[in-house]
């Protein structure tokens, strides 16, 4: 066509495309996703910067004789530690992480790492996935973290149940960075499910922070489980270029990955988008690399945004998001601080922006630090007004009933904006605990006919395939006996 008529049309349309494509990014910043959020209270960011040190916990090999102890130290008693996991210990099959028993918080907290790059069996974890491959709970999720989240539970389902059996009054915590954070979201996500099976459990008692989350489940469920599951992202950031070249090469190598596997393992400044080409397909696509990137300009470029929240493949970061934003659009420096919250629906983070500072935002020592920063801003000004106790309990109660609200009203926007397999709040009442026992009796009746003892011994593995069958395709379908 371009030699019929005389002009590199075909040329001159991908020019265009591309141009438009780097005009977009060099004026837009992920700030502007979370403009119109509301501010973050000290009441429910509280716990994210201890979160963040019990992560940082995971890390050392001996905590008595702390190596890489952040200032304000780990905040852990040793002698609280439950259950303590390495490399070894899980066979790969997932990362480490610790089970504490935080009684000053009167909490039950499972930590796991994040994403170790000299660790071969975190890459098999993050590439076994493809777009689609595992089909759960009318939603899809990623198929290597919900494997590790089952070998987890296999290990520690015992150990669980009897913690919250002994403290009745504890919440259970589930918290992870990058790629721990994955899999801590599906653990919340199958315990919800099977609460049965950790002594009747009630849903409010059950939470998850999710640092640096991972893309790990489609978008209905991620506003599904909102009320359970939090994700706390750091900064948005102007286009910038890398300082050094070995920052360029990690945040592309990190860059490459993100996109094959769906997984927000680079988070902070850069709110990556998510992409169908699996990851052995862009190593061999290595040297044209160039050509893949411009493909990826066009589409970030042609492909609307309410086509993409149709895709009920597409994998998102879970829950209600937590933002904290410290730099501002071409200001240098950073700035104090600001925690925005919401549970969106659309504007997920679903545009590219590119940062030098892509590998320190998303490093879990700058988060912890910027999320401790930020809750001191905020205990600040709330000292500074001086609030009565009696207000405080008011505006704690306020501020659960405008979660609850904020969350329903969100499954409703997902139900208008006809995402797959969205439930409207009036179909699905996690807040009404009726029907919250109904799916817990649900699933205790599809195991009629075995006794307790094989119960106990089945593996969570076992237990997701017997919910679960597939379809002609080999995708995961939830039995039409639970449905019905």
């Amino acid at each position: 066509m371009s030699i019929i008529c005389g002009l590199p049309l075909l040329e001159c349309v991908y020019c265009i495309g591309c141009a438009r494509w780097a005009w977009k990014r060099c004026l837009y910043t992920a700030g502007h996703d979370s403009e119109s959020w509301g501010l973050a209270t000290p009441e429910e960011f509280e716990p994210v910067p201890r979160l963040c040190r019990y992560i940082l916990a995971v890390y050392e090999d001996d905590l008595r004789r702390p190596l890489w102890e952040p200032p304000r130290g780990y905040g852990i008693d040793p002698d609280c530690i439950v259950v303590r996991k390495n490399y070894d210990d899980t066979r790969g099959q997932a990362p480490p992480y610790l089970i504490y028993l935080d009684h000053h918080h009167s909490d039950i907290v499972l930590a796991v790492r994040g994403l170790n790059l000299a660790k071969e069996s975190d890459y098999a974890v993050l590439m076994d996935n493809k777009l689609g491959k595992r089909k759960f709970d009318g939603g899809y999720v990623h198929n290597g973290l919900l494997k590790a989240a089952g070998c987890v539970l296999n290990a520690e389902c015992d150990v669980l149940r009897d913690l919250l059996e002994r403290y009745p009054s504890y919440t259970l915590t589930f918290t992870g960075h990058s790629l721990g954070s994955g899999v801590a979201a599906l653990l919340t996500v199958v315990v919800v499910q099977n609460r049965h099976r950790f002594g009747g459990v009630e849903r409010s008692r059950v939470r998850c922070y999710a640092i640096a989350p991972a893309r790990c489940m489609s978008l209905n469920l991620a506003v599904r489980y909102a009320d359970v599951i939090n994700s706390v992202v750091l900064q948005a950031s102007r286009l910038e270029e890398s300082n050094t070249y070995s920052e360029l090469s990690l945040t592309l190598f990190l860059y490459l990955e993100v996109e094959s596997i769906e997984a927000y393992v680079l988070l902070g400044d850069d709110f990556l988008p998510r992409t169908a080409t699996p990851l052995e397909d862009i190593f061999k696509s290595l040297f044209c690399l160039p050509c893949l990137l411009c493909l990826r300009c066009l589409g970030d470029t042609c492909i609307p945004e309410d086509k993409m929240l149709k895709d009920p493949r597409r994998l998102y970061a879970p829950g209600r998001l937590y933002h904290i934003v410290e730099r501002k659009p071409f200001r240098c420096g950073r700035f104090p601080p600001v925690v925005k919250t919401a549970v969106p629906v659309d504007g997920r983070f679903e545009h590219i922006v590119l940062s030098c500072n892509a590998t320190s935002d998303h490093a879990i020592i700058w988060i912890e630090r910027e999320a401790e920063r930020a809750l001191e801003l905020l205990q600040e000004k709330d000292d500074a007004l001086e609030i009565p106790a009696r207000q405080r309990m008011e505006r704690r109660e306020s501020l659960a009933k405008d979660h609850g609200d904020e969350y329903r009203s969100a499954l409703r926007r997902a139900v208008t904006l006809a995402v797959p397999h969205a439930f409207s709040p009036s179909q699905y009442g996690t807040f009404d605990e009726r029907e919250d026992v109904d799916s817990q009796q649900s699933l205790g009746d599809s195991s009629t006919g075995s006794s307790s003892q094989s119960k106990s011994r089945e593996s969570w593995d076992e237990l997701i395939e017997r919910l679960f069958e597939r379809d002609e395709s080999g995708h995961m379908l939830l039995r039409k006996s639970l449905i019905g």
